[in-house]
């Protein structure tokens, strides 16, 4: 999941709010591009999986989702859903003063207390509200949830986990997701993200992936 997109080129070539290179860095440079709630002025700024992107001048608001052949796509939220985004736990660890520190993919950092940060596993999810940078839901990658493949060949389908097969390293294990039209996809579970329980706790836009068509 280390695959990101300049600022500039998403600005550019793929919202096309821009003709030029030169035009997509004063636009940037002008603090009129936020990315997940914070003003970015690097026009190389890398925007990544789940990253919310916002166009303050118009008040649009986009979302990167995975995509079956563009590998990184915008799709378009509302504005009360914009303070929202989801992160995969890539790491845990004991920090001092006996807290727990969640690494999550989008490299936020959580400091939580031992109680708290105990109750969280590697490679679940958590939905972030980005104002406060807090947790306000948890999701695990277990059977039953809804997993969105975010990378591999059969990137941007999501359905169901109805299988998992345990191996040896974890990220390694097999993974079996049915999407809504009955189609059966595995991948491994580095490349899922758990995405929510009955439905998907984040907009992601079914008709713009794989599982529609």
């Amino acid at each position: 999941m280390a695959k990101s997109l300049p600022l500039a080129l998403l600005v550019r070539d793929v919202l096309r709010y821009t003709k030029t290179l030169r035009e997509a860095r004063y636009v940037i440079g002008k603090g009129l591009i936020k990315v997940d709630g914070r003003v970015r002025r690097d026009y190389k700024y890398p925007v990544g999986l789940m990253d919310i992107v916002e166009i303050v001048p118009t008040n649009e608001v986009y979302r990167m989702v995975p995509h079956p052949t563009k590998f990184l796509w915008p799709i378009p939220i509302g504005q009360e859903e914009a303070r929202y985004k989801l992160c995969r736990i890539e790491n845990k660890t004991m920090v001092k003063g006996g807290q727990i520190q969640l690494n999550l993919h989008d490299g936020r950092n959580l400091q939580l207390p031992y109680e708290e940060g105990s109750k969280y596993n590697t490679l679940d999810s958590v939905l972030i509200d980005i104002n406060e940078d807090k947790i306000v839901d948890y999701i695990k990658l277990e059977l039953g949830s809804l997993g969105l493949i975010v990378d591999g060949k059969n990137v941007g389908h999501y359905g169901k986990i109805t299988e998992i097969i345990q191996t040896y390293r974890k990220r390694g294990s097999t993974v079996k997701i049915v999407t809504g039209d009955g189609k059966e996809v595995r991948t491994i579970v580095n490349y899922l993200f758990a995405l929510g329980r009955e439905k998907p706790s984040i907009t992601i836009m079914p008709q713009q992936l794989t599982q529609s068509q």
